[in-house]
């Protein structure tokens, strides 16, 4: 059989194509690659970083909406106790006590709110007492929760909970058909003044220790919301005021409480915010 001989031109396409990629178009082919992974890549990251901005915005909302709905919580829960403040501003920090929402028998809690300056930077806090069964812890946990608002140590700070960046804040109460400043004298009253705040005398040394002992005993088991919480207004150990000495006064609880939270900017939420809460029955003020 005879062999046909190719044209040279044909031989020489045929080597080429047997060849394959030079050394230039191999390059060519890897820069491009390169330049379209690190495209791609700088898309991902931006997005990656919108994913993790919005998720921090979303968290800074509902912590913010969380601890709106724990202040109107605590002062819709404020239990009015005899010879004790229940509401308290100091211009620091808003103490008051509570009662629980688990069971009726469960005690009563003390509650502070504050600004405080923490890891995040200035913040909007909250600080709890563990519950409260007899007059001495109440007493205590009022105490400590101012402590806690000045200088608090490691103690008291396991009991607070952060509650979203502030730059500042402002409480105004409701009283006498008008907003005024908490810490004005013209809201004060004397406990003889109202049955709520009723002093009982004195008892003699023996009978009042008979009743500390008692404690808790002759309410059948009630605890401090029978000694200390009932409604029967009756004499609460270690509330009576010594002879001859002028009843306590207590703040008087105020119609409506006006929170004004400045948030700082460049947050989820920013600018100023105003919640108003008022006593059952009141409605809007």
């Amino acid at each position: 059989m005879q062999r046909v001989a190719l044209p040279r031109y044909m031989v020489a396409q045929s080597a080429r194509r047997q060849r394959g990629f030079t050394l230039i178009e191999l390059l060519i082919a890897l820069a491009l690659m390169a330049v379209m992974a690190a495209l791609s890549w700088r898309g991902f990251d931006a997005m990656q970083r919108n994913q993790i901005s919005l998720a921090r915005h979303s968290q800074e909302v509902q912590s913010l909406q969380n601890g709106l709905a724990q202040w109107t919580a605590d002062l819709e829960a404020i239990e009015a106790q005899p010879g004790q403040t229940s509401l308290d501003w100091d211009g620091r920090a808003l103490r008051l006590l509570r009662r629980g929402s688990q069971s009726a028998g469960e005690g009563l809690y003390v509650v502070a709110w504050t600004q405080g300056q923490r890891a995040q930077g200035s913040v909007w806090l909250r600080w709890s007492s563990p519950p409260l069964t007899t007059r001495a812890q109440l007493q205590a946990a009022w105490s400590q929760a101012a402590l806690w608002a000045q200088n608090p140590g490691d103690a008291e700070r396991l009991r607070e909970v952060v509650i979203a960046p502030m730059r500042s804040w402002q409480i105004v109460y409701f009283r006498g058909g008008a907003w005024s400043n908490p810490l004005s004298s013209a809201d004060q009253v004397s406990a003889a003044a109202s049955p709520q705040t009723a002093v009982p005398a004195t008892p003699a040394s023996g009978a009042n220790s008979e009743a500390q002992k008692q404690d808790g005993a002759a309410d059948g088991g009630k605890g401090l919301l029978g000694a200390l919480a009932g409604s029967s207004g009756g004499a609460v150990p270690g509330a009576s005021a010594p002879p001859n000495q002028a009843p306590a006064k207590t703040e008087a609880l105020p119609d409506g409480v006006r929170l004004v939270l400045t948030l700082p900017d460049g947050g989820a939420v920013s600018g100023t915010l105003t919640r108003d809460w008022s006593r059952a029955g009141l409605g809007a003020l």
